[in-house]
């Protein structure tokens, strides 16, 4: 299936993710916050990426953002996952670049619903 980079700093919600797109046949990388993320995307070349908003240094916006304005990574679709609800964030998320934008906690099929139609319209 897809190789997929979770980046989320909390070990707990990057286990879960883990085990859920595992399952599913998913390979899974990961990285305990943006700058780690950003550059484990760069190394890897993910199919897709989970991205958290609250992370200690580099955000999730701003790892967002880095990614998609990269020439290198730009194709990457990201999807931010967090628990920020609000309408500016999905909006500010999506100026920064983001394909999705999921809340949590977010349902397996809700994730894997997502994670498949960003990757099918990738692949066409």
């Amino acid at each position: 299936m897809a190789r997929i980079l979770v980046v989320d700093d909390s070990p707990t919600e990057t286990e879960a993710f883990r085990t859920v797109l595992e399952k599913n046949g998913h390979e899974v990388l990961n990285a305990e916050n943006g700058a780690d993320g950003v550059a484990v995307a760069r190394q890897e070349l993910p199919d897709l990426v989970l991205m958290d908003i609250v992370m200690p240094g580099l955000n999730g916006f701003q790892a967002t953002r880095q990614l998609t304005r990269n020439p290198e990574t730009k194709n990457i679709p990201v999807v931010i996952v967090t628990t920020k609800d609000q309408e500016t964030d999905r909006v500010w998320g999506k100026r920064q670049g983001a394909s999705g934008y999921l809340v949590k906690p977010v349902s397996e099929n809700r994730l894997l619903s997502e994670i498949s139609s960003l990757l099918n319209t990738e692949e066409s």
